[in-house]
Order: C-alpha cells, then structure tokens, then sequence
C-alpha cells in the first residue's frame, strides 16, 4: 500500500528554519532519554531525505498500534502541507528506524487508509492536540504506522 498526499487550501503555521531545529534536536535528546515529551509518549523519527538523500531526524509524538506498531501523524501544526518527514517515508518507507524506549529499531512505514484511518484517528483524536490540529484545516492529516523489520 502506497502513500496518498493531499494539500489544504487553509492551515496553520508551520515553525521552520535554524532556530527550530536547534529546539528540535534538544527535543529529540530528551526523548531518547525520557521517551515522553509534552505529557504523552515520544520518539524520534530517522528518515532518508527524499531528494537529498541525507538522513533527517524529527522528535515526534507516538500512539499505540496494532500488534507492537507505533502510530505517528503527518500534522504539522494543522499546516495546509504535510510535514517533510511525511515526504521523506513516501519516498523511503523501508529506510526509517525510530529511537524507542532506549532502543533503536528498524521500521517500516504504511500510511493506513479508509477504515484503518478512522478506527486510528478516532483515538488519537482523543488528545485536544491532534482535534485542534484538523481543525486547522481542510486537508486529511495522514496516520502512519511504523512496524518494526
């Protein structure tokens, strides 16, 4: 299964540039000490840069999945785009790891669809977070699932 990309017409801002990612990587060290950041569980994502090739890390928040997998969401602050590290998976889902829990683990990524969505998203939608971040806007913040290889 592939992944889908859709773009808003309408969204919130999205942080970028020198300074957030110097935030993101003091983020990123205490995830991989800690495992939780802003009240809920954490990891940092490892990818392989879609068109440069290089390797890109994201601190990211995490919900339970199926069997073990961990469930990660392409919000972006709500932004009408979808996140780089969204991009970087489509191009690269079999080339990502995550440090987990004091680990780190080879995954795979899937963008779940339809009714794996839904059933996804209705739980994650539990955390105001994640509901105000689609209530930002109009495109459909795409779950992935990351199962370890």
């Amino acid at each position: 299964m592939g992944f889908q990309t859709s773009v808003g017409t309408r969204g919130g801002k999205v942080p970028k540039g020198p300074i957030v990612r110097f935030v993101n990587s003091i983020i990123a060290r205490n995830v991989r000490k800690k495992g939780r950041f802003g009240g809920g569980n954490a990891l940092v994502l490892h990818t392989v840069g879609a068109k440069t090739g290089k390797e890109r890390s994201n601190p990211l928040a995490w919900f339970p999945g199926p069997d073990g997998s961990w469930l990660i969401v392409a919000s972006a602050n709500g932004a009408a785009n979808n996140p780089g590290w969204f991009h970087n998976l489509k191009a690269n889902p079999d080339r990502a790891r995550i440090d987990v829990d004091g680990e780190t683990v080879a995954v795979r990524a899937e963008q779940l669809l339809g009714e794996d969505r839904a059933r996804a998203w209705a739980e994650i939608s539990r955390n105001e977070r994640f509901a105000g971040y689609a209530a930002k806007t109009d495109r459909e913040i795409p779950v992935i699932e990351l199962m370890r290889k």
